[in-house]
């Protein structure tokens, strides 16, 4: 049913890797007045250029307006100037591809109910990073959100940022309701802090089981690892929201300095609209001359030194560090963490060893046997360090694969 008098926001943008290359499109619907996040669109073209996948996400959040309310006015707010003055009708429209597009938008909705705005890039962030995930995954991306509910229709995703209780600090559920059944047992109302640990996605190292460790800037991320990173920015956007919803959605992003995990927090600051700090201390453990190399390499070149850096925390890679030392430095670094504020949710993209390591000082696991866990790549494992040195691992390894 319409609402008389209601104004709709779409924000709709495009990209291509290449131009033409692979392309993607996002496109989002808010209420005018308040804000609030109604739908998101975003999808993978195949090979386009920027001026399609432009024109693409203009219909897409077209027509996603025109499911909420036929009847409402509608301002699009783009950043790009050729689609915002070709639709006002101020430039001509010459691309034969371009005018099957243009056509098609002004076919959603009766000309008279849509405006257009030309906006900063700096202001279409949320349309960017939807086309962003659309290309990542190489998917199809639908959330329609209900008004006010906090939470979207299929379960997903929340609608538009958590309400505030005081600058800077997420409105939280009443003490009752942020302990669940099974959680760490506390006899006051003190928060820690939470820690969102994740792998970075798969590499061509990865893939071939090579020592990769921190001595050098190593490999990008493949295009598996775009995917799984995709998926995992999106776990860790409903944490707080959707799932794990007695913690605070997630309000700061670290990362350790290699490519990687560099890569791999880039789709997560895209999803989190968070920018990314250097984390030193969460980088992966040094292999020194064993970097790059399998394990039959270093067998043959090391017989039974890797077997023993394994078994006897203290031993050393040559050039490198050993286990004690990826411990000392994690565990630094959590507790760096801990003395920065509690009450908030802290995501750190690291590697196998280093989150290996962080959930053995939490959970006070000998350093022998910090390798019997295992650390998928992009999975997602959460930490929670109070104060006074109590602990808790809600959750360790969580796949993020469909």
């Amino acid at each position: 049913m319409s609402s008389q008098g209601r104004r709709l926001v779409v924000e709709a943008d495009g990209g291509s890797r290449g131009n033409p290359g692979p392309a993607g499109y996002g496109a989002v619907v808010l209420d005018a007045r308040t804000r609030e996040v109604l739908a998101e669109r975003g999808d993978f073209l195949g090979v386009a250029t920027n001026n399609v996948a432009e024109y693409s996400g203009l219909v897409a959040g077209l027509e996603a307006a025109r499911a909420i309310d036929p009847e409402a006015e509608v301002e699009v707010r783009m950043d790009s100037r050729l689609v915002v003055e070709q639709m006002a009708g101020r430039w001509r429209v010459k691309h034969a591809d371009m005018q099957r597009l243009a056509d098609q938008a002004r076919a959603v909705l009766p000309v008279g109910q849509v405006t257009y705005t030309w906006i900063p890039r700096s202001e279409n962030a949320v349309a960017d990073a939807l086309a962003n995930e659309a290309m990542d995954l190489r998917a199809v991306v639908v959330r329609d959100h209900g008004p006010s509910t906090g939470h979207d229709d299929t379960g997903s995703r929340a609608d538009g940022p958590p309400a505030q209780d005081e600058p800077g600090r997420a409105a939280r559920p009443a003490l009752r309701e942020r302990r669940p059944s099974g959680s760490a047992m506390r006899f006051d109302d003190t928060e820690p802090v939470t820690v969102v640990l994740i792998r970075h996605g798969e590499t061509t190292l990865t893939r071939s089981k090579a020592l990769s460790g921190s001595s050098v800037p190593g490999p990008p991320l493949a295009a598996a690892g775009r995917v799984q990173a995709a998926r995992a920015a999106d776990l860790t956007f409903r944490i707080g929201r959707s799932i794990f919803t007695d913690l605070p959605h997630p309000g700061v992003l670290l990362a350790s300095p290699m490519v990687r995990t560099q890569e791999t927090a880039g789709a997560v600051a895209r999803r989190l609209g968070l920018p990314v700090a250097l984390a030193e201390a969460f980088a992966e453990s040094d292999f020194g001359d064993w970097e790059g190399l399998s394990v039959e390499a270093v067998e043959d070149g090391w017989p039974g030194h890797l077997r023993r850096w394994y078994e006897e925390p203290s031993v050393t890679a040559p050039g490198g560090e050993s286990l004690e030392d990826v411990g000392r430095r994690v565990r630094a670094g959590l507790q760096e963490l801990v003395d920065g504020g509690v009450d908030r949710t802290v995501v750190v993209v690291s590697h196998a060893m280093a989150i290996r390591a962080a959930i053995g000082v939490t959970l006070g696991i000998p350093a022998t046997a910090w390798c019997w866990l295992r650390v998928l790549p992009a999975s997602v494992s959460v930490l929670r360090w109070w104060p006074d040195g109590t602990r808790e691992a809600v959750v360790i390894g969580l796949p993020t694969e469909a």
